[in-house]
């Protein structure tokens, strides 16, 4: 199975797991729980070296390292308008989205590392010993009380949606998401509407927790009155803490995770958007698709194997702000109308509960 994430202070905190330790080291996780620390690569290096120890994840390792490339024919190089063109067409209709905390970062979710935001003041008082203690299991089973400081921030129902979120849910209204793979556990993925089975939330989620004591099991929901008013919640029955299902650093990939294995070798289109690539085993997935399967990349920064002198013939580059990215593939769709509908009816049902 696999397991955790690497966490800087330098990301936004709501799901930000996936960046490296002040830009200098970057967490490997390992299937068994196992994870180690490795340098991070100079700007636009490859991404990281796996360290794992796990015989299912090391059985495809060279299948996720390969190139592209080779030689034969020259293959025409793809642009966004004809990767939408494509998807208009029905030649794309099991397309994986991977994506990282770059998504929600436009939903408001605060960088809680910078002084004066009340999320890093409420922080000090508890004194890391340094940054990642926070997502460490063993800290945790100590210390729960600043790991709750933090949820009560991200806790789902603090922030909506964004466009981007809207942008996925729509590719499964038409059938044509095949599943959505993220690094966040902010929820915002669920709060757009996008079911639960079409998910893999590599890190975690805080819609189910369990008790670390008797492994009871409870919603999400259960834990919400103790988490606002800033109390770790106890389980009724042996009184152990309950943690949400959030991975953390020491634990297990959800099983889930391991659907990937089917997924990807479906895949005839992967959209990677808002994230570093830095942390596996969830980096190694942007090499799990066939090599005759368009990658396009809406980010920021040129990351993993897009940053690689010789990239995939079918590889597609949107560099920039996500939203602006999503916005101009759907733009090229021609599903502007649909999405802005989609994104109106959310807000509507927001205030109307809010309202409530």
């Amino acid at each position: 199975m696999a397991p955790a994430v690497s966490f800087s202070l330098m990301s936004p905190v709501r799901v930000c797991l996936y960046r490296s330790l002040c830009s200098r080291t970057s967490r490997t996780v390992s299937a068994n729980g196992f994870g180690e620390r490795s340098l991070c690569p100079a700007q636009g290096a490859a991404a990281p070296s796996r360290q794992t120890n796990s015989p299912r994840w090391d059985g495809i390792r060279g299948l996720f390292s390969r190139g592209g490339g080779g030689g034969g024919a020259a293959v025409e190089q793809q642009t966004l308008e004809s990767i939408a063109k494509n998807i208009r067409e029905q030649q794309y209709k099991r397309i994986v989205v991977m994506a990282g905390a770059g998504i929600s970062t436009p939903s408001g979710i605060p960088d809680f590392r910078s002084p004066g935001s009340g999320l890093y003041d409420n922080l000090q008082q508890y004194d890391l010993p340094y940054a990642e203690a926070i997502f460490e299991i063993n800290f945790f089973h100590r210390n729960p009380k600043p790991f709750f400081a933090l949820a009560k921030e991200l806790y789902p129902g603090n922030y909506q949606p964004n466009l981007t979120h809207y942008f996925i849910r729509l590719l499964h209204q038409k059938g044509l998401l095949l599943r959505m793979y993220t690094q966040n556990i902010d929820g915002l993925e669920r709060l757009a509407g996008i079911p639960p089975k079409m998910l893999v939330e590599a890190h975690g989620t805080f819609a189910t927790a369990t008790c670390t004591v008797c492994r009871r099991n409870y919603e999400g929901d259960d834990l919400r009155p103790d988490v606002m008013s800033g109390t770790v919640p106890k389980c009724p029955t042996c009184t152990g803490v309950v943690k949400p299902d959030i991975v953390f650093f020491g634990e297990e990939l959800p099983q889930h995770f391991f659907k990937y294995l089917t997924d990807f070798p479906l895949a005839d289109l992967l959209i990677i958007m808002g994230t570093s690539l830095e942390v596996e085993p969830f980096a190694s997935l942007s090499g799990a698709v066939r090599s005759s399967v368009p990658r396009l990349l809406i980010n920021r920064d040129l990351v993993g194997p897009f940053a690689w002198r010789s990239r995939r013939p079918h590889d597609v580059v949107q560099l920039g702000d996500v939203v602006s990215g999503v916005q101009a593939l759907a733009d090229a769709l021609g599903w502007t109308q649909e999405l802005d509908a989609l994104m109106a009816s959310a807000a509507e049902k927001a205030s109307t509960k809010t309202e409530e």
